[in-house]
């Protein structure tokens, strides 16, 4: 059995993180997710800040603040935040001077989750595809959001109930919704993905007249009040702000799900 004691001591908040996820077997299998993709998404953190290519940088450490939201990696998170803030407004001068104890911080955390979790990471992401296999008749969800973590947390959800069907940004969706929009019941969307941002979808869906195809309910890490009235100008059901629960989740799924035009 791992120790959770190796989290508390070095300032995991895991009461908080459970709040979210619920049980230690769904942070286990959360935390192990986080440790497969880290490393990439920190090389990409790096790649980013090097080219000063601060709106990609920005949507990579907003990835990585929720992560680390979601795990109770407090520190973390503030940091990220605080990068994800300059970066937008493309204040390359702080993000130089304060990458060092970003990547310090997030070295550090990914240390400790390795020593909890054994240094025994295996990948269990299940795969997105480009074609719809419904072997049973339930109903299929779109999530598309650029997060490992988030994607799978949703899946795990709704298992037993929907077909889920996942995005990692804007052009695998509109690919997604061109050749698939009648067999999908409702979509999650995450507004702050790489490639094309969850506006860009928004604008395609109305330029498409899709919405009365697929309800859309947003996701956001960002609760800020012009965030949310700027999602609300697009006929959206409504909005899911990170970190959000098992009881959340399907809360606005359901609601999602009922307004599907038969």
């Amino acid at each position: 059995m791992r120790d959770v004691n190796i989290l508390k001591n070095n300032g995991v908040d895991i009461e908080k993180a459970l709040e979210s996820l619920g049980d230690m077997e769904m942070y286990d299998d959360t935390i192990s997710e986080f440790l497969n993709e880290v490393n990439n998404k920190l090389d990409d953190i790096k790649k980013y800040k090097d080219a000063d290519d601060m709106p990609n940088y920005a949507i990579l450490v907003h990835s990585l603040k929720s992560d680390a939201r979601y795990l109770g990696f407090t520190k973390l998170a503030e940091l990220a935040y605080d990068h994800e803030l300059k970066s937008k407004e493309n204040d390359v001068n702080y993000v130089n001077a304060n990458y060092d104890s970003l990547i310090a911080e997030a070295n550090r955390i990914i240390v400790v989750a390795k020593s909890y979790v054994g240094n025994n990471v295996e990948t269990v992401e299940v795969a997105a595809t480009n074609t719809l296999e419904t072997p049973t008749a339930k109903k299929t969800i779109l999530v598309a959001d650029d997060s490992t973590i988030i994607r799978n947390f949703i899946q795990k959800v709704f298992d037993d109930t929907y077909d889920v069907r996942v995005a990692t940004d804007g052009v695998d969706v509109i690919s997604v919704v061109t050749n698939d929009s009648d067999n999908i019941a409702a979509m999650l969307l995450d507004l702050n993905m790489p490639n094309v941002n969850g506006y860009q979808v928004l604008e395609y869906f109305k330029e498409n007249n899709l919405f009365n195809k697929i309800p859309v309910s947003i996701i956001t890490g960002d609760d800020a009040k012009n965030t949310v009235e700027n999602a609300f100008k697009y006929p959206i059901v409504d909005v899911l702000t990170k970190p959000f629960n098992e009881n959340d989740v399907k809360r606005v799924v359901e609601k999602t799900v009922q307004l599907k035009s038969n």
